[in-house]
């Protein structure tokens, strides 16, 4: 489970039941699906930790691409943290973002990037305590850094207000970011144990950022 998903038992089960109480087992016009929904749970969940193309997940759940392209499209919605699904003031949320590196193979939206031929970088945002998604910024170029990416994406302007972690590559963003070491000088003590912190918070975002 942990290794298709990033996720434990416990945590598919949350997921099932928030989507579950947004509508995700409403009914459907035409034919029924063909997957309990606790499957198309776990069918998205698995796309976005392998990104496995629709075509290869078929046969991995007994269905066909067409069915795979659908669940992902009823199903991605529920899966995006709305702010009205967790009434509270900008002050008090945390959020975490991150660059994912997708292989691509449109050249049109790819680049040559350090781990992969072609690949596009995409932003996306995770609230730090439910691990769910915010938001996700469309498609850069594998080889443009994060914090460019980022300064373009659109998505800082959803986050006024909220405390968001970025790691080291987002330095000079308005982000919280890690302390740096300057030349001939260490960290103090109280940098080391922000950084320890940073990290343990950043952690939570590792199931989005190692598809």
């Amino acid at each position: 489970m942990k290794t298709f998903t990033g996720l434990r038992m416990k945590q598919l089960e949350g997921l099932l039941k928030v989507v579950r109480e947004r509508g995700g087992d409403g009914p459907r016009i035409g034919r029924r699906w063909c997957l309990p929904l606790a499957d198309r749970v776990l069918l998205v969940a698995v796309y976005y930790r392998t990104n496995l193309t629709m075509r290869q997940l078929a046969p991995l759940f007994g269905v066909s691409p067409a069915t795979v392209c659908r669940v992902i499209q009823r199903l991605r919605p529920l899966l995006a943290l709305e702010s009205a699904a967790r009434p509270v003031d900008a002050a008090d949320r945390l959020w975490i973002v991150d660059g994912t590196l997708v292989p691509v193979r449109d050249h049109k939206v790819g680049s040559s990037s350090r781990n992969y031929r072609f690949s596009a970088n995409v932003q996306v945002i995770i609230d730090a305590d439910t691990r769910l998604v915010v938001a996700a910024a469309r498609p850069a170029p594998g080889n443009r850094a994060d914090a460019h990416v980022w300064r373009d994406s659109g998505l800082p302007q959803r986050c006024q207000g909220v405390t968001v972690f970025g790691d080291g590559a987002y330095i000079n963003t308005g982000l919280v970011v890690p302390h740096r070491k300057r030349p001939g000088r260490a960290l103090l003590a109280g940098e080391e144990a922000d950084n320890a912190e940073h990290r343990r918070v950043r952690a939570r975002a590792s199931m989005r950022s190692a598809g």
